[in-house]
């Protein structure tokens, strides 16, 4: 009898076992057959929940040293990784051929393994075992409810693959409505041609639409459903693809009816959540903040944080404290802070008067923190930042001054570019070192709010987009925007969603759907505010002798980025998969001259 292989023991060693979560915290025999897992409800409740360790990681590169503990936006112009031997570098740089592409030959295998195990699920499944009487609650129709939980996290290893690859093949029903169970590495299975990018986002959001309101929209047990997708999650993947769809990238003719169901899409989700008793809305302290706002949206207990829509599992940890804070502050625990933010994103943050720093004849770049958007402050450590626990006398301004600050460099860590990353990191004790609960959300409140706001003004124009931009200023008391034309308020809902999700797996597909390289080269874009520049790559340097006098340029080892179109907009397929099955056919400019056995 066929072997099912259920890997979620090993899986949550390595990524924490949730705190509180009921259904993923479920060890389940290593090596079970078919009847073993589907006769079983505990060993179907498994399975189920082994699919969900599958769901895209933001934090995947805290946990490989490949990624030298650094965040994915050190593939963007966000940020750069302090040690230059990694993964992120040579994506920068362009360095990777098909052959030896690290997230081709990740990505690619990995969700093809969740899309089969989601089919898998919902092949052999059995009502008569997992029950689907009415009851009061999250578990009412129970069968139903995690056939459509199995059904939505195809969809999102559907998108998954189509933001990383564009076509794809879309593995869902046979023609008799039966999920289709194949084996990844069936030549003959996988030598399929792949769906247009548009037409696989558009079919995503149909199997969104499709049980959207089959799911709970949000848990009322959401201690015992953390990470568990809901209807709400539906909503949200809907509006995300549909964006996406309407995007340069996959839109290259704007076709106006493309915007249009974007903005439907995320209005859908924001008049759905105006109805229910329990709201999604966008976090702020008790006494609302903006000071605190947006920072302790990212460091708060997961599941008291109303903005999040879904996550992955908890991950009970420092290791992001180790990863993230000034590589000065050092005891029991050693920081080596690997995920250092650019001059580029620095620049991208408003004044507190709501203009960019080259618009506002106040700004001093003698004195670049001072009287700018508040999530600066609450995102980023720079030279001067006040850091460290002061319960133990760790408290401290951070240096970062050039050559022999404190926090410059040391031999595991310090900063290329004169920052480092306050988002997600809590002001831990080094020389008593606690561990805390870190999620990163792969939906939130404030992403739909800024769908709308683009997809709106793009189908529409401004008038009816301010009010959800607005909303995500005014958590952090920054003005709304009022009085601009079309194109002046998508160029600022671009910089909006750049710092208000920076760090969350989003610039590196907005930079490319927005198709921000084309027209620009290393020279030309020179003229440019840094905060509009993509190729080229900005530090501050502090001189020793003096703090307030900042010089600013290249640092000694800033990459330039190579961007070759069309090539860089999506990752190889892995070479040995396309020639195991060559109607897959290799995205352009990765094809190789020479085979490679």
């Amino acid at each position: 009898m066929k072997k099912i292989i259920i890997y979620i023991a090993s899986i949550l060693l390595v990524f924490g076992t949730p705190a509180c979560s009921d259904f993923l915290d479920k060890e389940v025999d290593l090596s079970l057959s078919d009847e073993q897992v589907f006769s079983s409800f505990e060993n179907t409740r498994g399975f189920l929940a082994n699919v969900y360790t599958y769901l895209p990681d933001a934090f995947a590169g805290y946990t490989n040293g490949q990624f030298l503990a650094a965040s994915r936006d050190c593939m963007t112009d966000n940020s750069l990784s302090f040690w230059d031997v990694h993964y992120y570098h040579s994506v920068l740089t362009d360095s990777y051929s098909a052959v030896d592409h690290p997230f081709a030959k990740d990505f690619w295998p990995k969700n093809f393994k969740a899309i089969r195990a989601s089919n898998q699920f919902m092949k052999n499944a059995r009502q008569s075992v997992i029950g689907n009487s009415e009851k009061a609650g999250d578990d009412t129709h129970l069968y139903d409810r995690y056939m459509a939980e199995a059904r939505l996290l195809r969809a999102i290893f559907h998108f998954d693959l189509a933001c990383w690859f564009g076509d794809v093949p879309i593995i869902g029903n046979d023609e008799n409505g039966t999920p289709i169970v194949f084996d990844p590495s069936d030549t003959e299975a996988m030598n399929m041609a792949r769906t247009n990018s548009a037409d696989a986002l558009k079919w995503i959001a149909d199997e969104c639409d499709a049980i959207k309101d089959k799911l709970p929209y949000r848990y009322s047990s959401e201690d015992e459903n953390w990470g568990r997708v809901n209807g709400a999650t539906a909503y949200a993947l809907k509006s995300r693809a549909l964006l996406y769809r309407a995007s340069a990238l996959h839109n290259p003719n704007n076709d106006a009816t493309y915007w249009q169901e974007a903005a439907t899409a995320a209005l859908d989700l924001i008049t759905k959540n105006s109805s229910q008793s329990s709201r999604y809305k966008l976090y702020t302290t008790s006494n609302n903040n903006p000071n605190k706002n947006y920072y302790e949206c990212f460091v708060t207990t997961p599941y008291y944080n109303d903005e999040y829509i879904l996550t992955r599992s908890v991950w009970n940890t420092y290791e992001i404290e180790l990863f993230l804070a000034p590589c000065g502050f050092g005891g029991t625990a050693t920081s080596t802070g690997r995920t250092n933010p650019t001059q580029n994103l620095i620049d991208s943050y408003e004044t507190i008067n709501g203009l960019p720093i080259d618009q506002d004849p106040t700004y001093n770049d003698q004195n670049p923190y001072a009287n700018r958007d508040p999530r600066l402050e609450q995102t980023i450590l720079h030279h001067g930042s006040i850091w460290g626990d002061p319960l133990q006398e760790e408290q401290r301004a951070v240096d970062i001054s050039y050559p022999d600050g404190k926090d410059y460099q040391e031999l595991h860590g310090g900063t290329l570019t004169g920052y480092y990353t306050k988002k997600f990191l809590n002001n831990m004790s080094f020389k008593s070192p606690s561990t805390y609960n870190h999620v990163c959300p792969i939906f939130r409140y404030a992403e739909v709010l800024l769908n709308a706001a683009e997809a709106i003004n793009e189908s529409s124009g401004p008038d009816q987009a301010y009010q959800y931009v607005n909303q995500v200023r005014a958590r952090v008391g920054m003005p709304p925007y009022k009085g601009m034309t079309k194109d002046q308020l998508r160029e600022r809902i671009r910089n909006e969603r750049r710092i208000e999700l920076c760090f969350e797996d989003h610039r590196f597909f907005d930079e490319r759907r927005w198709k921000l390289f084309q027209g620009q080269t290393v020279s030309s874009e020179k003229s440019l505010p840094r905060y509009k520049q993509v190729y080229n790559i900005y530090g501050v340097t502090i001189t020793p002798d003096a703090s307030t006098v900042y010089t600013y340029g290249a640092a000694q080892k800033h990459p330039t980025r190579a961007f070759n179109s069309p090539k860089n907009y999506y990752f190889p397929l892995p070479d040995s998969e396309v020639k195991k099955a060559p109607n897959l056919k290799q995205n352009p400019g990765w094809e190789l001259s020479t085979a490679v056995k």
